[in-house]
């Protein structure tokens, strides 16, 4: 079906291991009579927006919690950890996926969250590229869609032909995100470049070799919009 230059987007990874049990049973129960690509990449892309719940608070330095696997068992992640997962569970369908990485501003994060990191630049952030109709199409499932109610921002949809990407702005018309370095694709994740850059960016969080991130993000999403209504 697909020529040799696609394998290595078909293969299971260290991270990407579509080939755990609990990955296989779940993108074949959220594909259950569904035969086009198309439709079984969309099914997917829903399954894990809104299926695992966000959180930035969730990353861990240890490699083996950013597996696909790992992240499917705890049915949390952040940006990163849900586009392995996508990625992951498409080619259990024998869809081609890689993942893909940008420096991004984010504009609507929580206050407490924008004073610990001390920038509004996510560095990393993560999506995924699914081959599809002859195409590499662009899906990010990263805020599930309780948590865009609380921020005031649309869901993303995919529906398979056209790129998913973070909005510009919100509801308001408000600046809500916008891409400032693309890194580029992968078959897997570079999880030693990853880290160098976040460490760079946030060295506060990593102080003495301890990683110092922690918190509640929807708890402080609301609380933030309740200080925010009249």
């Amino acid at each position: 079906m697909f020529n040799a230059d696609f394998e290595i987007y078909l293969r299971p990874t260290y991270f990407i291991d579509h080939d755990h049990p609990d990955i296989a049973a779940f993108a074949k129960e959220k594909c259950f009579n569904l035969t086009d690509k198309t439709e079984q990449a969309i099914s997917l892309f829903y399954a894990v927006r809104d299926g695992v719940r966000y959180d930035p608070y969730s990353i861990e330095m240890n490699p083996a919690s950013f597996k696909a696997s790992s992240t499917l068992k705890r049915k949390t992640g952040y940006c990163v950890a849900k586009a392995i997962l996508l990625a992951s569970l498409a080619r259990v369908m024998d869809i081609p996926s890689r993942l893909c990485f940008a420096d991004v501003r984010n504009h609507l994060t929580t206050e407490r969250l924008k004073e610990m990191m001390k920038t509004d630049i996510f560095v990393f952030h993560g999506y995924t590229e699914l081959y599809l109709e002859g195409r590499w199409v662009k899906a990010t499932p990263t805020f599930n869609n309780d948590l865009c109610i609380k921020f005031g921002v649309s869901p993303l949809e995919f529906d398979g032909r056209n790129d998913c990407m973070l909005h510009e702005f919100d509801k308001k018309g408000q600046k809500h995100m916008e891409y400032l370095k693309d890194h580029g694709q992968f078959d897997d994740l570079p999880v030693e470049k990853m880290l160098i850059s976040m460490k760079e960016a946030y060295p506060i969080f990593f102080q003495d070799g301890i990683q110092k991130i922690f918190g509640d993000f929807e708890k402080e999403a609301e609380a933030d919009k309740a200080s925010k209504t009249p």
